[in-house]
Protein backbone atom coordinates (compact mmCIF):
# COMPACT_ATOMS: atom_id res chain seq x y z
CA UNK A 1 0.00 0.00 0.00
CA UNK A 2 3.06 2.24 1.12
CA UNK A 3 3.29 2.88 -3.13
CA UNK A 4 0.00 4.46 -3.64
CA UNK A 5 1.26 7.24 -1.13
CA UNK A 6 3.46 9.59 -2.35
CA UNK A 7 6.11 10.54 -0.20
CA UNK A 8 5.10 8.19 2.43
CA UNK A 9 8.00 5.85 4.05
CA UNK A 10 7.23 2.28 4.70
CA UNK A 11 7.86 2.81 8.57
CA UNK A 12 5.34 5.97 8.74
CA UNK A 13 2.36 3.85 6.71
CA UNK A 14 3.18 1.56 9.68
CA UNK A 15 2.98 3.78 12.61
CA UNK A 16 -0.30 5.38 10.67
CA UNK A 17 -1.56 1.95 10.45
CA UNK A 18 -1.57 0.83 13.84
CA UNK A 19 -3.17 4.46 15.05
CA UNK A 20 -6.53 2.70 13.04
CA UNK A 21 -6.29 -0.17 15.51
CA UNK A 22 -9.03 0.82 17.80
CA UNK A 23 -11.05 1.24 14.13
CA UNK A 24 -10.48 -1.62 12.84
CA UNK A 25 -11.08 -3.63 15.73
CA UNK A 26 -14.72 -1.35 16.23
CA UNK A 27 -15.44 -3.04 12.52
CA UNK A 28 -14.83 -6.52 13.33
CA UNK A 29 -16.85 -6.49 16.05
CA UNK A 30 -19.72 -4.49 14.86
CA UNK A 31 -19.93 -7.12 12.07
CA UNK A 32 -20.30 -9.60 14.56
CA UNK A 33 -23.18 -7.91 15.77
CA UNK A 34 -24.76 -8.24 11.34
CA UNK A 35 -23.89 -11.71 10.79
CA UNK A 36 -26.33 -13.99 12.18
CA UNK A 37 -24.97 -17.13 13.53
CA UNK A 38 -27.74 -18.55 15.19
CA UNK A 39 -28.42 -22.26 15.03
CA UNK A 40 -25.27 -23.03 14.18
CA UNK A 41 -22.69 -25.06 15.66
CA UNK A 42 -19.06 -23.31 17.08
CA UNK A 43 -15.64 -24.94 16.80
CA UNK A 44 -13.22 -24.27 19.13
CA UNK A 45 -9.13 -24.66 18.13
CA UNK A 46 -5.84 -22.54 17.87
CA UNK A 47 -2.87 -21.94 15.54
CA UNK A 48 0.72 -20.99 15.99
CA UNK A 49 2.36 -17.87 15.34
CA UNK A 50 6.62 -17.92 15.56
CA UNK A 51 7.88 -14.76 15.99
CA UNK A 52 11.64 -16.01 14.90
CA UNK A 53 13.02 -19.01 12.62
CA UNK A 54 13.39 -22.29 15.09
CA UNK A 55 17.12 -21.88 15.34
CA UNK A 56 16.97 -18.27 17.41
CA UNK A 57 14.00 -19.64 19.91
CA UNK A 58 16.65 -19.90 22.80
CA UNK A 59 18.42 -16.56 21.87
CA UNK A 60 15.51 -14.35 20.81
CA UNK A 61 14.80 -11.03 22.47
CA UNK A 62 11.58 -9.56 21.38
CA UNK A 63 8.64 -10.56 23.52
CA UNK A 64 11.13 -12.12 26.00
CA UNK A 65 8.74 -11.55 28.70
CA UNK A 66 5.23 -12.04 27.21
CA UNK A 67 5.99 -15.20 24.63
CA UNK A 68 7.65 -18.30 25.45
CA UNK A 69 8.26 -21.79 23.66
CA UNK A 70 5.60 -24.17 22.62
CA UNK A 71 5.52 -27.05 20.32
CA UNK A 72 3.55 -27.61 16.65
CA UNK A 73 2.41 -31.06 16.43
CA UNK A 74 1.45 -30.77 12.61
CA UNK A 75 4.82 -29.77 11.96
CA UNK A 76 6.94 -31.61 15.10
CA UNK A 77 9.21 -28.60 15.51
CA UNK A 78 9.36 -26.02 18.89
CA UNK A 79 8.56 -22.62 17.79
CA UNK A 80 9.15 -19.32 19.68
CA UNK A 81 5.88 -16.75 19.80
CA UNK A 82 2.15 -16.84 20.73
CA UNK A 83 -0.99 -19.21 20.57
CA UNK A 84 -4.21 -17.32 18.97
CA UNK A 85 -7.45 -19.29 20.40
CA UNK A 86 -10.35 -19.12 18.00
CA UNK A 87 -14.09 -19.77 18.10
CA UNK A 88 -15.27 -20.18 13.98
CA UNK A 89 -18.51 -21.05 12.92
CA UNK A 90 -19.69 -24.59 11.46
CA UNK A 91 -19.18 -22.66 7.70
CA UNK A 92 -16.34 -20.66 8.45
CA UNK A 93 -17.18 -17.21 10.42
CA UNK A 94 -14.75 -16.22 13.27
CA UNK A 95 -16.58 -14.89 15.85
CA UNK A 96 -13.99 -14.08 18.22
CA UNK A 97 -9.84 -15.04 19.24
CA UNK A 98 -7.37 -14.39 22.16
CA UNK A 99 -3.96 -14.52 21.87
CA UNK A 100 -1.77 -16.69 24.80
CA UNK A 101 1.62 -17.69 25.29
CA UNK A 102 2.59 -20.62 23.07
CA UNK A 103 3.48 -23.41 25.87
CA UNK A 104 -0.67 -22.69 27.28
CA UNK A 105 -2.75 -25.73 27.10
CA UNK A 106 -5.78 -24.49 24.74
CA UNK A 107 -8.28 -25.56 27.60
CA UNK A 108 -6.85 -22.81 29.90
CA UNK A 109 -8.27 -20.08 27.53
CA UNK A 110 -11.61 -21.68 26.75
CA UNK A 111 -13.85 -20.55 29.90
CA UNK A 112 -12.58 -16.61 29.53
CA UNK A 113 -13.03 -16.76 25.66
CA UNK A 114 -16.36 -17.76 25.43
CA UNK A 115 -16.84 -15.12 28.53
CA UNK A 116 -15.38 -12.67 26.26
CA UNK A 117 -17.34 -14.02 23.04
CA UNK A 118 -20.79 -14.79 24.56
CA UNK A 119 -21.87 -16.34 21.77
CA UNK A 120 -25.62 -17.64 21.32
CA UNK A 121 -24.97 -20.56 20.04
CA UNK A 122 -24.46 -23.61 22.93
CA UNK A 123 -22.84 -26.51 21.06
CA UNK A 124 -19.16 -26.65 20.86
CA UNK A 125 -17.04 -29.02 18.79
CA UNK A 126 -13.16 -29.59 20.05
CA UNK A 127 -10.40 -31.87 19.37
CA UNK A 128 -8.45 -34.27 21.82
CA UNK A 129 -6.51 -31.61 23.65
CA UNK A 130 -9.91 -29.60 25.38
CA UNK A 131 -10.89 -33.53 26.89
CA UNK A 132 -11.34 -32.98 30.46
CA UNK A 133 -14.12 -33.04 33.08
CA UNK A 134 -13.11 -29.58 34.47
CA UNK A 135 -13.63 -28.20 31.35
CA UNK A 136 -16.83 -29.90 30.37
CA UNK A 137 -18.10 -28.69 33.71
CA UNK A 138 -17.69 -24.93 34.01
CA UNK A 139 -19.11 -24.92 30.03
CA UNK A 140 -21.61 -26.79 31.16
CA UNK A 141 -22.43 -24.40 33.82
CA UNK A 142 -22.37 -21.10 31.62
CA UNK A 143 -24.83 -23.09 29.80
CA UNK A 144 -22.30 -24.50 26.90
CA UNK A 145 -22.17 -27.90 25.86
CA UNK A 146 -18.59 -28.95 24.50
CA UNK A 147 -17.97 -32.29 22.47
CA UNK A 148 -14.75 -33.57 21.51
CA UNK A 149 -13.62 -37.47 20.48
CA UNK A 150 -11.97 -39.63 22.44
CA UNK A 151 -8.89 -41.10 22.21
CA UNK A 152 -8.76 -44.25 20.56
CA UNK A 153 -7.40 -46.43 24.10
CA UNK A 154 -10.44 -44.84 25.95
CA UNK A 155 -13.38 -46.87 26.72
CA UNK A 156 -16.27 -46.16 24.48
CA UNK A 157 -14.59 -43.78 21.98
CA UNK A 158 -15.25 -45.99 18.58
CA UNK A 159 -19.26 -45.27 19.81
CA UNK A 160 -18.10 -41.68 20.74
CA UNK A 161 -16.60 -40.45 17.94
CA UNK A 162 -19.55 -39.44 16.05
CA UNK A 163 -17.42 -39.11 12.32
CA UNK A 164 -20.27 -36.35 11.35
CA UNK A 165 -18.98 -34.29 14.08
CA UNK A 166 -15.25 -34.71 13.81
CA UNK A 167 -15.57 -34.15 9.56
CA UNK A 168 -17.24 -30.68 10.81
CA UNK A 169 -14.65 -30.16 13.95
CA UNK A 170 -11.67 -30.37 10.88
CA UNK A 171 -13.36 -27.51 8.90
CA UNK A 172 -11.35 -25.05 11.24
CA UNK A 173 -7.98 -26.50 9.76
CA UNK A 174 -9.58 -25.07 6.30
CA UNK A 175 -10.29 -21.86 8.31
CA UNK A 176 -6.86 -21.66 9.47
CA UNK A 177 -5.11 -22.38 5.84
CA UNK A 178 -7.51 -19.45 5.23
CA UNK A 179 -5.86 -17.08 7.62
CA UNK A 180 -2.28 -18.05 6.77
CA UNK A 181 -3.24 -16.66 3.13
CA UNK A 182 -3.70 -12.98 5.40
CA UNK A 183 -0.40 -13.76 7.39
CA UNK A 184 -2.07 -14.34 10.55
CA UNK A 185 0.61 -16.89 11.10
CA UNK A 186 3.05 -15.19 9.60
CA UNK A 187 3.15 -11.77 11.81
CA UNK A 188 6.54 -10.38 11.62
CA UNK A 189 5.94 -7.45 14.31
CA UNK A 190 8.32 -5.93 16.59
CA UNK A 191 5.83 -4.24 18.77
CA UNK A 192 2.86 -5.49 20.88
CA UNK A 193 0.08 -2.62 19.13
CA UNK A 194 1.72 -4.01 15.60
CA UNK A 195 1.04 -7.48 16.25
CA UNK A 196 -2.28 -7.00 17.35
CA UNK A 197 -3.11 -4.44 13.87
CA UNK A 198 -1.18 -7.23 12.04
CA UNK A 199 -3.64 -10.10 13.49
CA UNK A 200 -7.35 -7.46 13.37
CA UNK A 201 -6.14 -7.11 10.08
CA UNK A 202 -6.13 -10.89 9.10
CA UNK A 203 -9.13 -11.89 11.45
CA UNK A 204 -11.13 -8.65 9.60
CA UNK A 205 -10.28 -10.04 6.12
CA UNK A 206 -10.55 -13.21 6.17
CA UNK A 207 -14.16 -11.96 8.04
CA UNK A 208 -14.82 -9.75 4.74
CA UNK A 209 -14.01 -12.34 2.61
CA UNK A 210 -16.72 -14.78 4.20
CA UNK A 211 -19.44 -12.26 4.40
CA UNK A 212 -18.73 -11.59 0.55
CA UNK A 213 -18.78 -15.43 -0.41
CA UNK A 214 -22.04 -15.52 1.27
CA UNK A 215 -24.16 -12.85 1.47
CA UNK A 216 -22.95 -10.59 -1.73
Amino acid sequence: FCRFFVGLSHSRFNRRARQLLPLIYLIRHTLNQEVDLSGKILIIDSFPVPVCQPVRNYRVKIFHDIADIGYKATKKVYYYGFKVHAIVSDDGYLLDYAVIKASVHDAKETVELMNNAHPTNHYLLGDEGYLGKDLAAKLKHMGYVLWTPYRKNMQGAKKHNNHQLMAVRRTIESDFALLSYYNAENNRARSLAGFQECLEVAVLAYNMAYCLERFN
